[in-house]
């Protein structure tokens, strides 16, 4: 729901910064989320296609109005499938997000970043895989 009702407002980009605002995440409660190189250059390429007097970042060109959330599920599944990430929802893209940012990023900031208002809810990236924690003693075997 966060991503349908941005608008191209809610994007500010700069040379070597940018942030996207979110106006309606949970419980009402907005947030900026800043945006990495990768982010700001495709953004970037959108804005410029996007027609000027847009109100949403995300139209449907069936209605002209927001993108619903269905329709962005179905989006977001056709380009999983065609990078062969069957299987995987929309909701997985988050979580694979804080699993990775987790490990470079303070828990307090990353929480501020997915518009956590509870370390314990941030907390579930932190908890390592069977794998991880394999890792994690191979560190210190001595052959």
């Amino acid at each position: 729901m966060e991503v349908c009702e941005l608008s191209p407002g809610d994007i500010q980009i700069g040379k070597r910064s940018g942030q996207l605002t979110v106006r309606s995440g949970k419980r009402h409660k907005q947030r900026e989320v800043p945006l990495n190189a990768t982010c700001r250059t495709a953004l970037e390429k959108y804005l410029a296609e996007l027609p000027p007097d847009s109100p949403y970042l995300f139209q449907s060109e069936k209605t002209g109005d927001r993108l619903t959330e269905r329709a962005l599920r179905h989006l977001i599944q056709k380009y999983m499938k065609i990078a062969r990430l069957e299987g995987l929802s929309a909701h997985d893209l988050r979580h694979r997000f804080g699993y990775v940012m987790v490990e470079n990023t303070p828990l307090h900031r990353l929480a501020q970043i997915m518009g956590h208002d509870s370390l314990d809810t941030t907390m579930i990236y932190v908890k390592a895989t069977r794998a991880d924690l394999q890792a994690e003693v191979e560190k210190i075997a001595w052959q």
